[in-house]
């Protein structure tokens, strides 16, 4: 059984191909690296809002955003999300502190 977030991965790979008339994905796509950033950070910034004002529903819809816009920036960069999923599973097993301090070696 596949996810949600493999299943929207998917589709976000195949709008690649699509048009950007027809898909804001592409659109997001073929405006590159800067834009897809840009509207990854406006997500963030609208999530921490919502968390802070404590409206989780907000919260929800803007997180929500923010992953869609994230792996939209994977995509444009074509970075699999697995090799994302592939440094979260490195780091399982140590602290913050410890993860951090063998990044800054």
């Amino acid at each position: 059984m596949t996810t949600t977030i493999e299943q929207l991965r998917e589709i976000i790979k195949e709008r690649r191909s699509s048009t950007a008339e027809k898909s804001y994905t592409k659109s997001l796509i073929e405006a590159g690296t800067g834009k897809c950033a840009k509207k990854m950070g406006e997500e963030a910034v609208e999530a921490v809002i919502a968390a802070v004002s404590e409206d989780d529903q907000a919260f929800r819809e803007e997180t929500a955003d923010l992953l869609y816009h994230l792996l939209v920036l994977l995509e444009e960069k074509n970075i699999a999300f697995t090799e994302i999923e592939d440094i979260l599973a490195s780091r399982m097993g140590l602290s913050g502190h410890e993860e951090k301090a063998q990044r800054n070696q």
